[in-house]
């Protein structure tokens, strides 16, 4: 697969001194500011986010924002994880218009944020002679002993999704799930059963009943990140 990369801001690096709540992180840059940031992400992220860690944010000032940085990276071990969930959505996007993504090279047309009877899926993708295939993309960066799991936190949204996919499958459309890992540790895929039964359970089910689920591994620098290699479900051989 060729490359699907995108380029980063900016980013300045400083360590967390604290994170009141899930989306504001108070980080002091190496210059001695402290600043609040921003953090794109609903997930508990505790195994990442902890005093003194070693992050990376892009200044983003505008007017009426509350905070002037995004959080973008942390250190975690020898290697940096993104941890905005933005950044999958735009990383599969940029990868199915370049057609880089092999099973869904063959589609022309792209539409984003399709409707469906539970609300939106994240993509909607079409061409001649083609089943019209839904997408949805999921973020990932929890990951233990090389196993990826998600979510890192309990979603109703997430298990709803999968449902929906299940529905449309039956329905006659080609129902599909990519998981992005932003982080490079990963070498196996498990649903976090453990902190979200409903979403395992749904997980399964969708794999049941034909939902295709593929789980791809990000390359992560200061500069970009890139998709990179596919990784397996636990259980499978491929």
């Amino acid at each position: 697969m060729n490359e699907a990369l995108l380029e980063l801001p900016k980013l300045h690096k400083g360590r967390l001194l604290a994170r009141p709540n899930r989306f504001l992180g108070i980080v002091e840059l190496e210059d001695g500011q402290k600043i609040q940031s921003f953090v794109a992400d609903p997930g508990r992220l505790t195994e990442l986010l902890f005093p003194g860690a070693e992050v990376y944010v892009a200044h983003t000032a505008k007017e009426g924002r509350k905070t002037q940085y995004d959080m973008a990276l942390v250190k975690s071990g020898q290697h940096l994880v993104s941890i905005d969930s933005r950044i999958p959505n735009k990383l599969v996007k940029k990868a199915l218009s370049a057609k880089l993504l092999s099973p869904f090279k063959d589609y022309e047309h792209i539409r984003s944020e399709p409707t469906v009877k539970a609300g939106r899926l994240d993509f909607l993708l079409t061409g001649e002679d083609l089943t019209s295939c839904y997408l949805e993309v999921k973020s990932c960066t929890l990951v233990i002993d090389n196993i990826a799991m998600f979510p890192d936190a309990p979603t109703v949204r997430g298990a709803r999704h999968l449902g929906e996919l299940i529905e449309l499958k039956k329905e006659g459309f080609r129902s599909c799930v990519v998981f992005i890992i932003q982080h490079p540790d990963a070498k196996r895929f498990a649903p976090n059963e453990k902190t979200d039964p409903l979403f395992a359970k749904e997980f399964y089910r969708a794999l049941e009943n034909g939902v295709e689920i593929y789980l791809y591994k990000c390359d992560i620098t200061t500069k970009a990140i890139k998709i990179s290699e596919s990784i397996p479900i636990i259980g499978q051989t491929s």
